[in-house]
């Protein structure tokens, strides 16, 4: 038998070491791609929208310069249909610098506002909204000043002490309790914030029958559709330039209003939000309202006119001589015409006219 063979030299005495097995490889795991669920992505903005409209709405509804407008009154009649606006405009300069309301052609401050514009709007429970411009010349009993011109209620209460709300109060007062409508809501605007609201939403386009030139309201107008600002604006629905003086001017305030909610609710105007921001801060710096208006009450109001809407001024029986000069006088079609509104029913063409009435 062979003896076993022989270590190589050197390696005698030493232990064979194993190398270590090796390690299992674990397979990779596949990367997961990244998958977008447009669905997913739309909640998510929708959600953003949401809390940003409803912080937004909050924000601004806070800022509102709310005034007690429509304050209880021994007598005040009781609630009526549908939802009714008092809105008004007075010539009002408070915060406007010399230069200001030189660029507006306002003039110097009279001492007390007055109302350069009153409509009542009349939102029925169904149908379209009803656009009344009351003639400031209308000769109406103001409480506790006997009869005048409707124009002088505002005066004669914001002089009593009160301030605006006094003005505001008288106003709403007297108008309640001429037409028998409850008013629901009041709104009221001065010169400055007139035109800021025109200038934050880049203009309004208005279409004069015929050409405009008026000094006194610091406008020069041609015939035919334009982007007016501010100030033009302005001057467009104060001037008595024009062939009818005062029956043209309240038409021009209407059709004013109706351009203007019409740019406020328009889709260029709700999906941008710069221009939505601008308006917004315009509308809360340019109005009072009273205690109980919100700014979702003012968004309905636009939205109601903005569509379909019976427009007209108040059919009167004619002019009159008063104590207060040349005046329109309160007519049998006045009474049934302001009736048929605080009971929601529709009003029929013959009282609906431009030109005060035929008594």
């Amino acid at each position: 038998m062979p003896p076993p063979p022989r270590p190589p030299r050197g390696a005698r005495g030493r232990r064979t070491v194993e190398p270590p097995a090796p390690k299992p490889v674990k397979p990779k795991r596949p990367r997961r791609k990244l998958r977008i669920r447009p669905f997913r992505v739309l909640a998510i903005l929708v959600v953003l929208l949401l809390v940003g409209t409803v912080a937004g709405t909050i924000y601004f509804d806070s800022k509102l310069t709310r005034i007690d407008a429509l304050a209880a009154y021994e007598g005040r009649i009781a609630d009526t249909p549908g939802t009714n606006w008092l809105l008004v405009g007075t010539d009002a300069r408070e915060g406007l610098t010399p230069a200001q309301q030189k660029a507006l052609a306002t003039g110097g401050d009279l001492g007390g506002a007055r109302t350069d514009t009153i409509m009542l709007v009349h939102i029925p429970r169904s149908g379209d909204a009803t656009v009344v411009s009351i003639p400031r010349d209308l000769s109406v009993s103001i409480p506790g000043q006997g009869e005048h011109k409707i124009n002088a209620a505002y005066f004669l209460g914001s002089t009593s002490g009160a301030g605006d709300a006094g003005g505001a109060q008288l106003l709403s007062q007297t108008v309640e309790t001429a037409t028998g409508i409850r008013i629901d809501h009041y709104a009221e605007i001065g010169f400055g914030g007139f035109a800021a609201m025109v200038d934050a939403l880049g203009g309004i386009e208005m279409c004069p029958k015929y050409p405009i030139n008026d000094p006194k309201a610091g406008i020069r107008l041609k015939a035919g559709c334009q982007e007016l600002d501010g100030a033009q604006a302005l001057g467009y629905v104060r001037t008595r330039a024009t062939p009818n003086a005062d029956l043209d001017r309240v038409v021009h305030q209407r059709e004013f209003m109706s351009a203007l909610m019409k740019d406020a609710t328009s889709p260029t105007t709700l999906l941008n939000p710069f221009a939505l921001w601008g308006l917004s801060n315009a509308v809360v710096d340019a109005l009072n309202v009273d205690t109980d208006t919100h700014l979702w009450d003012l968004a309905r109001l636009a939205w109601a006119m903005s569509s379909g809407t019976v427009t007209t001024t108040t059919p009167t029986a004619g002019s009159e001589w008063t104590n207060d000069g040349d005046s329109l006088a309160w007519g049998k079609n006045t009474t049934e015409f302001f009736g048929l509104l605080a009971a929601d029913r529709p009003i029929p063409d013959r009282l609906l006219s431009g030109t005060p009435g035929t008594g």
